[in-house]
């Protein structure tokens, strides 16, 4: 199978992130030998840093949204642990009431 220039291309910002693999890191090695056009505008990539954290904006309909979101997932979260414990409770009492 040959490795063609548009695989390298797609290939190639993978590359520059440094999440290939050994082997594919050897098959675009070997082609940027080849390739002196591909392998100038890799170099020039690499070289640009970006930055790490990129704000997103939010809109106040969003942070709303989350917000509700947010409150229904908690409250969830406390009926089920207010049923596991008044479940427990039941349990102990049971145990309690039938051992005297």
């Amino acid at each position: 199978m040959e490795i063609t220039r548009n695989v390298i291309l797609d290939l190639l910002p993978m590359y520059l992130a440094d999440e290939v693999s050994a082997d594919t890191r050897a098959v675009i090695e070997d082609y940027l030998e080849t390739d002196p056009e591909l392998a100038e505008l890799a170099k020039q990539s690499a070289a640009i840093e970006f930055p790490v954290d990129i704000p997103v904006p939010l809109t106040e309909e969003d942070e709303m949204k989350t917000y509700k979101k947010t409150r229904w997932i908690v409250f969830l979260f406390v009926l089920v642990l207010a049923g596991l414990m008044a479940f427990t409770l039941l349990g102990v009492l049971a145990m309690f009431f039938l051992s005297s």
